[in-house]
């Protein structure tokens, strides 16, 4: 008795003695689940939460769903990892505080590359608020997320009827004259479906969804564009769907299985008006000084011109490869040269942007201002080319600044065609040093 009585003490000293540590003093560490409302307008920040009804089951009209993980780097600090299938965005750009206005925890993620930001209350385990673009008027799209909700799509505990694996021979605005063609690529597990659409002018990333009956849902945010797919199964095994891109623009696509499905050569789309004619420009650089391809620094150079915009995620994989491929293979007869044409009409606020891009994004090579996101616009700029259609476009200019090779569009890591560029891209490279 008497030494059950002195264990009994000495667990309650210890017990008494230890504290348990806060794991987090801010959002709670995890999984959350959060949705895009497409179709609702914005919530006022100021409405009291116990006034808001939450849907149990979406019927996935105009809900865009995705997930991420609260990750603490410290007791103070914490960043966002998005979760799109095999892809995790780091996000690090947080503010977390209490609202004087709202006298309420509120949170802003902030995406200073793609220049938006969410902004909202946090509440017994929900977030309220708005995903703001700042290069849009007044566009704000409602976002909700709740803690310990780890799926993206709810199945209603339905089974998939159909096996949508494999590749797709894809028509958006089908039978308009608007149509364009894509290949969808995708893999089911189950309930579980995963891959992307591949089109002349880039991919729509790396989506995730859900399979049930004969019908699927697939999502993807990535702090510029938020897509949401739809698509049923037909009695002969094609698919109709439609596609929303934020809150404004839809589209209906249709497809057949086809493993042969193909598109134009990326390196076919955009050709030289003349007969290899000199590539000449100069645009202002991010310190407000004009930069030229005539500049002591691109003589006798190869030359990579890429034609990009700060709020393009293709780009922004193009940007990564890039970054990546001469980090990893140093050469000192390549230069490198990005030409933003971005959303702001104001010059000076497209310049601040692509310095914050080039900062952000660890950028060592000149980021110049071409003009307005406008394909036509930038089209004019370069005369040389026949026309510009896609956001990015990488010119491959030799050491006598002749353009030898265009590469329309990006399809990147989430697609089949990446490993092949990357092939062809070193190839070029090569090819274009040892002349």
């Amino acid at each position: 008795m008497h030494k059950y009585l002195i264990l009994f003490i000495a667990a309650l000293c210890f017990s008494s003695c230890v504290e348990v540590p806060n794991k987090f003093s801010k959002l709670p560490p995890g999984q959350w689940r959060a949705v895009l409302k497409l179709d609702n307008n914005p919530i006022s920040l100021t409405r009291p939460m116990d006034e808001v009804e939450y849907k149990k089951e979406f019927d996935y009209k105009g809900e865009l769903p995705f997930q991420f993980e609260v990750v603490y780097d410290s007791e103070q600090e914490f960043h966002i990892n998005i979760i799109n299938g095999e892809e995790k965005i780091k996000v690090k750009d947080i503010k977390y505080g209490i609202d004087r206005s709202t006298a309420k925890d509120t949170i802003i993620i902030d995406f200073p590359v793609y220049d938006t930001y969410i902004q909202g209350i946090y509440e017994d385990g929900v977030i309220e608020g708005n995903w703001h673009v700042n290069y849009k008027d007044n566009y704000a799209i409602p976002f909700i997320a709740f803690h310990g909700e780890a799926h993206r799509f709810s199945n209603f505990g339905k089974q998939a009827e159909v096996d949508l694996s494999g590749n797709w021979d894809v028509k958006f605005e089908a039978g308009t004259d608007d149509e364009y063609p894509a290949i969808g690529e995708f893999v089911q597990n189950g309930n579980q479906i995963s891959g992307t659409f591949l089109t002349e002018t880039g991919d729509y990333r790396f989506l995730d969804g859900i399979v049930y009956n004969n019908k699927a849902f697939l999502s993807c945010f990535d702090g510029s564009h938020a897509f949401l797919f739809e698509a049923k199964q037909l009695e002969d095994k094609s698919l109709v769907g439609s596609f929303r891109s934020g809150k404004h623009y839809t589209s209906n696509w249709i497809a057949t299985k086809s493993e042969d499905a193909m598109l134009t050569n990326a390196f076919n789309l955009t050709k030289v008006e003349n007969a290899k004619p000199d590539l000449d420009f100069s645009f202002v650089n991010t310190e407000g000084k004009q930069v030229s391809l005539k500049d002591a620094a691109y003589t006798d150079k190869v030359k990579l011109v890429m034609i990009m915009g700060t709020w393009c995620p293709n780009c922004r994989d193009e940007m990564n490869f890039l970054k990546e491929y001469f980090k990893a293979n140093p050469n000192d007869q390549v230069e490198m040269i990005a030409i933003g044409f971005e959303r702001y009409k104001s010059e000076e606020k497209c310049i601040e942007v692509l310095k914050k891009y080039k900062e952000k994004m660890e950028v060592d090579f000149e980021v110049l201002y071409g003009g307005y996101a406008s394909k036509s616009l930038a089209t004019e700029k370069f005369t040389m080319l026949d026309k510009i259609i896609s956001w990015p476009t990488l010119l491959f200019v030799d050491k006598e600044d002749k353009i030898r090779k265009i590469h329309t569009g990006f399809n990147g890591p989430a697609t089949s065609k990446f490993a092949g560029f990357k092939k062809e891209f070193e190839e070029i490279i090569k090819e274009l040093s040892n002349e």
